[in-house]
Parts: C-alpha cells; structure tokens; sequence
C-alpha cells in the first residue's frame, strides 16, 4: 500500500480555509483537530485548547506529529494523524504556509490545497469576523502573499465567489485518481 495522503489546507486568514474543509470532509477524509494554544470557544474550527505549559509538555512526550507557532499561537498535529496516513487513509488538515516545509519530510503524499482570494475579499471577511482590529487585519494582508516552499504538489483555489464554486473545484482537484 503506498499510504494515504494528508491534504494541507493553506492560505491567508480569512479566505474560507474551515469553510472549505468543513464542506470537504467526510467519513474517507475526516478533518484533523489540532491543538492549539488558545481559549476554548474562539475561532471557526473544533480544536483542543491547551495552555502553553501543556502544550510544552505535549510535544515532549512526542504527542504530536508535527507543530508550529503563528500568530502569538501554538498549533499541533496529533501523532495518530501520520500512522493513519501511513496506514492508507486521507485526512484533511488546516496548516501553516510555515509548516509545509516540514510536513513534506513527514508526510510522503502530501496534497496541498492553497485556498486564496483578492485582497478586498480578504479585508472583507477579516472586518465581518470580529476577531482583528484594523491593525491586526492590515497585517494579515501584508502577509498574505506570502510563497509557498518550492517543489510541493500545489492545488490552487480561488475563493472570491460563491463557496460552492471552490468547494466543487477542490473536490474534483482532489479525487484520488488525480492526485
């Protein structure tokens, strides 16, 4: 068996990333909870809120696969997620552009999904989510363009329509016989 794929949700903040998994997954490739260092409740997406000391202590015990830091945060993939890959199964996972680099060491079918959208878009869905002031958007789309690492199986997305549209693109982009 050659292994499953572990596909990557990437793309600036505020592009429709938790949208577009959310309508992507299924019993075949469920979405990854990840842990993240920060309160319970906030954000668009299921995660495991734990607090940096724990998250420490996480890592340590080799409870995750692979993590990251973004945005003042934490972020970890839980083991379990590479043995499924390995196994044969697919999973969907939102991840860091920073990430990529590592992951693709880690991962041997490696699918990123690069989610993105115009910058108006972006500025748009920043402002109507309320959880960035205007200083913190402006920095989300100063970092927006930000290149991918070379050499990796990208699928671009263009999310500035109606979310069915790239929801479709994404699903057809990914059917196993074409990635």
């Amino acid at each position: 068996m050659t292994g499953g794929r572990l596909i990557a949700v990437v793309g600036p903040s505020g592009v429709g990333k938790d949208s577009i998994m959310a309508a992507l997954a299924s019993p075949q490739m469920p979405l990854v909870r990840r842990a993240i260092t920060r309160a319970p409740g906030l954000g668009g997406e299921d995660y495991d809120a734990m607090t940096p000391a724990d998250f420490a202590k996480a890592t340590e015990a080799g409870a995750f696969c692979l993590h990251w830091s973004a945005h003042g945060l934490q972020y970890g993939i839980p083991a379990q997620v590479r043995r499924d890959v390995e196994a044969g199964a697919d999973r969907i996972v939102n991840l860091s552009r920073g990430a990529l680099g590592e992951a693709a060491k880690i991962f041997a079918r490696l699918v990123v999904l690069h989610i993105t959208a115009s910058p108006e878009t972006l500025a748009q869905r920043l402002k109507h989510r309320g959880r960035e002031d205007t200083g913190d958007i402006a920095k989300r789309l100063a970092s927006a363009q930000k290149p991918l690492p070379a050499g990796l199986n990208v699928i671009e997305i263009v999310n500035d329509g109606p979310l069915e549209a790239a929801v479709a693109k994404a699903r057809a982009a990914l059917q196993p016989d074409r990635v």
